[in-house]
């Protein structure tokens, strides 16, 4: 899905002024939105921004994001690896 915005011209000028690619700029911010709401999936932000998952471990470390990791998702994980350890 392609999304146009407008942004008045000043504004605009502020990104581009500082040799930024705004579309990337306003790309990654929304991922990190989606994901700290929880609206996107870390696999999702991959996609999005076309990153494996050990580079979007690194996106969220270098903005200070999180991960989404539960107390489920951790009991979760320690049953596979009991499960594992037994075969």
């Amino acid at each position: 899905m392609e999304i146009t915005i407008s942004l008045p011209e000043d504004v605009a000028q502020v990104f581009l002024a500082n040799g930024e690619n705004l579309e990337r700029e306003v790309l990654e911010a929304t991922s990190l939105e989606g994901y700290r709401s929880g609206k996107l999936s870390h696999a999702q932000v991959g996609k999005m921004l076309g990153l494996t998952r050990f580079e979007v471990d690194a996106f969220f470390r270098l903005h200070s994001v999180p991960l989404n990791y539960s107390i489920e998702d951790l009991e979760s994980d320690r049953l596979t690896l009991d499960k594992l350890a037994l075969k």
